[in-house]
């Protein structure tokens, strides 16, 4: 699996993501703010907010705090401003990390980023260090054992799936991001319940990790995913079962 999707899938097995909801929140309100402010508040012709939208239902997000969101950004009631940057690094054994951040501090974000990163065994990188290792795909990932296998194959490729990858417990259909919502929405109203679905960055290759290391990227991963100024993280490590298992 690609560096993201193994994180996705610890967090989701953790209960990370339910143990910090009033954290998701925050994160997907700024997100809902920026899509708004940039693309207006029309969901059909802004698909950034589109998916916004799909994102913070999935957190089950009440509606008000969905429209209020998108107010402030388009200006209707006041609201903090938020500038976009992506920062990129190297993490321990040399895993590339991008870092999407949404701030009203850049000065006080990469401080924290910068300080992260040095305390788990990584450092900040120039601008394109690592981006061109990534490219951004839509992600929807199913678990085995749940999965009718034959009927998602069918179904993904007939509705313009660009793959499907297989791990040991999971599948991964990837698409283009303009097709994502769609293949997604088809899968989903044929019964198909993913464990996550998400427009992502998907890497061309990934670095495999021992305990040691293992231990310091995802204590790094953890960290900067709880920065308030982060919104998304995604790195190209892999990490065994055997690993993860013993480190615990």
């Amino acid at each position: 699996m690609s560096g993201h999707s193994k994180w996705s899938s610890i967090k989701h097995k953790k209960g990370a993501a339910d143990a910090k909801r009033g954290k998701v929140f925050t994160k997907l309100i700024k997100e809902l703010s920026v899509a708004a402010r940039l693309g207006g508040k029309d969901a059909d012709s802004n698909p950034r907010l589109r998916t916004a939208i799909a994102a913070a239902k999935a957190e089950n997000m009440p509606k008000e705090n969905i429209e209020r969101a998108i107010k402030k950004g388009t200006g209707e009631i006041e609201g903090v401003t938020y500038e976009e940057f992506t920062y990129e690094g190297y993490g321990p054994g040399g895993v590339a990390v991008l870092v999407d951040v949404l701030t009203d501090n850049k000065n006080r974000a990469v401080a924290d980023i910068r300080h992260i990163f040095e305390r788990h065994g990584g450092n900040l990188g120039e601008s394109g260090c690592v981006s061109w290792m990534f490219s951004q795909k839509g992600l929807v990932v199913f678990p085995k054992g749940q999965t009718d296998e034959e009927k998602l194959f069918e179904l993904a490729l007939d509705a313009g799936a660009e793959d499907i990858n297989e791990s040991d417990d999971e599948y991964e259909v990837t698409t283009d991001p303009p097709s994502f919502e769609q293949i997604k929405v088809t899968l989903e109203n044929a019964d198909l319940k993913p464990t996550y679905a998400e427009i992502t960055m998907i890497p061309s290759t990934t670095v495999n990790l021992e305990a040691k290391q293992a231990q310091q990227m995802l204590s790094l991963m953890e960290l900067l995913e709880d920065n308030d100024d982060v919104n998304h993280v995604y790195a190209n490590f892999d990490i065994s079962d055997k690993v993860m298992e013993e480190i615990g």
